[in-house]
């Protein structure tokens, strides 16, 4: 049995890897290593987000394929975060740091140009929200002053509501794919990053769900175009994520 919420919002409190920060906290002080992560990291090795890490499974993997980079897994929820930045504390990985806050917030903790790419890995669609989907303009805005001209944004997902929308973001503002396919698995594709399952992959999977890819330049722009499309929802979503059988 694992560890319950309190004592691993308590082992959180003493972990060197991981930085807690409300908005309250926010609106006193500022990040003290907003501008300066490579101070933190002891380098200066391209900087890479996975915003909605949830357990870290792709923050440490990818660490762990990439020690020439330095990685940030950033989430709300504490208690899933643990296992990663107990991992990662366990394994003396000294190119990973977890950052516990909400995502609305991200420029509040990067500078301009600090951020060299962005993963964002099986996000909640938010078929009824637009501005709360990780893809949308809204973000992108944010994105586009943290990330170095040319930063490239990852999306990874089940749901072919959010890779729709985040297609046709990409072409209402011209940005350039790099990669792209609706069938991860089946698409020719070899690459180390197959070896890295979330929990949630791996869930999806089981159920026999295509995974979504899409790789694409993330460039500096002041104006962003929201698109006016009509998406199918993904009507599995509403049997819930606990679902055996969801199709």
């Amino acid at each position: 049995m694992g560890k319950n919420k309190l004592a691993k919002f308590a082992d959180m409190k003493t972990y060197s890897n991981v930085f807690q920060y409300t908005f309250g906290t926010l609106q006193k002080e500022e990040f003290p290593l907003k501008g300066k992560w490579n101070n933190y990291f002891n380098n200066d090795n391209p900087i890479v987000l996975e915003l909605g890490c949830g357990k870290g499974e792709y923050t440490v993997g990818l660490a762990k394929l990439y020690p020439e980079k330095n990685f940030i897994g950033i989430d709300i929820k504490g208690a899933r975060m643990w296992k990663g930045a107990t991992e990662a504390l366990e394994n003396d990985m000294t190119n990973v740091a977890f950052l516990r806050t909400q995502i609305e917030l991200i420029n509040h903790f990067f500078d301009q140009n600090e951020v060299a790419e962005i993963w964002i890995t099986f996000p909640d669609p938010q078929m009824k929200k637009t501005n709360k989907r990780l893809t949308s303009t809204q973000f992108m805005k944010r994105y586009s002053q943290i990330l170095k001209t040319d930063g490239i944004i990852h999306l990874k997902s089940d749901s072919n509501f959010l890779y729709v929308y985040t297609k046709a973001m990409i072409e209402e503002n011209g940005l350039n794919v790099l990669f792209d396919t609706d069938n991860l698995y089946n698409s020719g594709i070899d690459d180390p990053i197959l070896q890295i399952q979330t929990f949630y992959e791996q869930q999806w999977r089981s159920r026999g769900l295509d995974i979504r890819y899409i790789k694409f330049i993330c460039p500096k722009k002041d104006e962003w175009i929201e698109p006016d499309i009509e998406i199918e929802p993904d009507s599995y979503r509403s049997y819930g994520r606990n679902a055996n059988n969801m199709i």
